[in-house]
């Protein structure tokens, strides 16, 4: 593996679920740490590595969320089964059956979602979505083994998927979890890896936040704390290169980073979007024009933040987030960092105070 695949794999393995991001806020600060001048934090811990170039101001944050989707402990059923709230969107039929790990005080303890079996449902009900209410994982319950005493589990323990990094038979194929968004915070990490030798009139802001997917909270926090006064958002495309429609889609895996038009939560600051477009086109980085109507992204907060943050998302499109395993292309990773890279080198002073103006 190259470094980026050794650091796709560490950050995208470790445990950091909504509100547990601390595992994965360490590798962030590791890795930004000989990159950066300082490393700062809020309150909520959230993290950013301040790279000052030629200039104090204007403050560029460059932001993927620490956090990935997946479960907390919320009771036991009296066999011992562990019954579990989801943290983030979860779909029923992605969680059944799947490997979970429940991280516990005494270690890590695997286990598995299950559910009645389908051959004592009714036929109208093996119809219906599962729903997760009506799940459970089970940790090798037996009777008279007690989970709680034997194995130190305890409501409010996350549960992650258990899911490893993993090159697929086409190389520049990668599956692994937490994706979403593992790799927006990669994409910071190597954005100031790349302008270590090169002038930026800017100071660079290379964060992660927490909460995302339990709403932006952590955009909100280190919005105020980090004061950028503009922000790029690199976040998880949704590639629908899938069947039945295939190849005859815009957004598909090796399209290059997806640039947002629009999600739920955002609409692109106008003047940020023609500078990320006329910079790909000079570049020759490829692209696609994208947006996500039933979804949002830290930009949500961070654009309304103080005065207002001209804001922007742009990531590659990625298959079957919001699942264990998700597949992103590593063209389209490195020319997430190629066109991000560019677009900061751009932006100084007076082109940041342009975008404020009607």
């Amino acid at each position: 593996m190259d470094r980026t695949e050794l650091l796709l794999k560490e950050i995208t393995e470790a445990n950091g679920v909504s509100g547990y991001e601390t595992d994965v806020r360490n590798i962030m600060a590791r890795e930004l740490e000989p990159l950066c001048e300082s490393i700062e934090s809020d309150n909520a811990g959230s993290v950013y590595g301040v790279k000052p170039g030629t200039s104090d101001s204007p403050r560029v944050m460059v932001v993927g969320h620490l956090d990935e989707i997946g479960f907390m402990v919320k009771g036991f059923t009296a066999e011992g089964y562990i019954k579990f709230l989801p943290l983030g969107g979860w779909w029923g039929h992605v969680a059944l059956g799947q490997r979970m790990r429940i991280i516990t005080s005494k270690g890590p303890v695997l286990g598995v979602v299950g559910s009645r079996p389908p051959h004592v449902l009714e036929p109208e009900e093996r119809k219906n979505v599962l729903a997760i209410k009506d799940m459970f994982i089970d940790v090798g319950v037996q009777e008279k083994f007690d989970p709680r005493k034997k194995l130190g589990i305890k409501m409010g323990d996350p549960i992650v998927p258990d899911s490893e990094f993993r090159i697929m038979g086409n190389k520049k194929m990668y599956m692994s979890k937490a994706f979403d968004n593992r790799m927006g915070c990669a994409v910071a990490i190597e954005v100031a890896r790349k302008l270590q030798k090169v002038k930026h009139p800017n100071t660079l802001l290379a964060a992660g936040s927490v909460q995302e997917e339990v709403g932006l909270r952590g955009a909100q926090t280190i919005a105020h704390a980090a004061e950028p006064d503009v922000c790029i958002v690199c976040d998880t495309g949704i590639a629908l290169d899938v069947p039945p429609d295939g190849f005859k889609v815009e957004e598909k895996i090796g399209s290059g980073p997806g640039v947002f038009l629009y999600d739920a939560g955002m609409i692109p600051n106008r003047k940020l979007l023609d500078l990320v477009l006329r910079t790909a086109e000079q570049k020759n980085i490829p692209i696609h024009l994208t947006s996500m109507e039933r979804g949002a992204t830290d930009g949500g907060r961070i654009h309304m933040s103080r005065a207002g943050v001209p804001s922007i998302v742009i990531g590659p499109p990625v298959r079957y987030i919001h699942s264990h395993n998700s597949v992103m292309n590593r063209t389209d990773f490195d020319n997430t960092v190629k066109l991000i890279t560019e677009v900061v080198k751009k932006l100084d002073e007076s082109k940041v105070d342009e975008m404020t103006k009607g």
